[in-house]
């Protein structure tokens, strides 16, 4: 019988690959929880009351609706360099366009490849075959005004994730499951005084995801998060934005190894104390030359890092940069984004 024995390495590749540390062994399918853009990452991965590009489709899609025309990004990320695989990596890919009369639509997709993982027999170490563990999610977003300074947004995604094409031991099934999951988000701007803006999204909201059996079925991550940004700044060649999020993940364990219902953990999850507070900053000069950093901090003080990035922009395109500065021997650590937008 056939075993793949390194799925759990695959396993472990995603448990460190978000500063969520503490959802490890709580939730499944932990890549949707990675921050996908190198210009919020440079900021601390601080973005749901900004929100102000395509990225809003994962940040936030009610930043969607103050949006128009089209806009495309996409970035690239070597992950966790720590370990120096060259197989291990992260795309991101998104797009929105907005609809006179109706809102803003887009679309995004998001991938991890996990790299090549080796099956063996139950009898010995020797391997018996290869293959490729990926997760990935496509997401259709939209976001609309309810007012001058108040916009909503909705995501709906569809989840694959591939960790192993063979069942563990006699389990008659794989490592391959499909979920379905929906984000809502609003964002209120000039919120008590002018140029600050407040948001809030819950991200993930969704059924339990079945590899084996629904008996050991896995939560979604579901995460809430809710920020401000002030626009300290805003002249006509010089603007200096500050932010900050907070994070929660909606998912409760309990003592038995079952974990509660996503309806449910909406309330139970709130009596731990794993919360995840990020800080950031962004200065552009003209609009050609963006210099950010930002700070996360981990209440359970297990993912504590400094970021910085960069961005320079001309006409329609821009390039941004995003580091991740965790301290030796943290797997985070010298993790670099690289974003490439064009649109307006």
């Amino acid at each position: 019988m056939k075993r793949f024995t390194t799925c759990l390495a695959a396993l472990l590749i995603l448990a460190l690959a978000v500063p969520n540390v503490f959802a490890v062994s709580e939730a499944s399918v932990l890549f949707l929880l990675i921050s996908p853009t190198a210009r919020a990452g440079g900021m601390g991965e601080a973005f749901v009351a900004l929100a102000d590009d395509v990225s809003a489709a994962y940040w936030n899609p009610a930043g969607l609706a103050f949006q128009e025309g089209k806009q495309f990004t996409s970035m690239y990320s070597k992950w966790l360099p720590q370990f120096n695989l060259d197989d291990l990596y992260f795309l991101f890919g998104a797009y929105r366009q907005s609809i006179e009369g109706l809102g803003t639509v887009g679309f995004n997709i998001t991938y991890i490849n996990e790299g090549e993982q080796t099956i063996t027999d139950e009898t010995g170490p020797e391997p018996i075959d290869t293959f490729n563990s990926n997760e990935w999610a496509l997401t259709l977003s939209y976001g609309t005004l309810l007012s001058e300074d108040f916009g909503v947004g909705l995501n709906v995604k569809y989840i694959r994730s591939n960790l192993s094409p063979v069942g563990a031991g006699a389990e008659p099934d794989n490592g391959q499951a499909n979920a379905f999951a929906v984000d809502f988000g609003i964002l209120k701007k000039n919120i008590f005084v002018e140029r600050l803006n407040f948001g809030l999204n819950i991200a993930n909201i969704g059924p339990k995801i079945t590899f084996v059996d629904a008996s050991q079925a896995d939560p979604l991550p579901t995460n809430f998060k809710m920020g401000f940004a002030y626009r300290a700044i805003d002249e006509e060649f010089n603007r200096l934005t500050f932010v900050a999020d907070m994070n929660k993940l909606l998912v409760n364990k309990n003592q038995d190894g079952t974990s509660d219902g996503v309806f449910k953990a909406f309330v139970t999850s709130w009596s731990n104390d794993n919360y995840i507070f990020n800080f950031g900053a962004e200065y552009w000069y003209a609009d050609l030359i963006a210099l950010r950093a930002g700070y996360n901090w981990d209440d359970a003080g297990e993912a504590n890092y400094l970021t910085i990035g960069a961005g320079l922009r001309y006409a329609i395109y821009q390039f941004d940069f995003g580091y991740i500065s965790a301290g030796e021997n943290h797997p985070l650590s010298d993790t670099m984004r690289f974003s490439l937008t064009i649109g307006q």
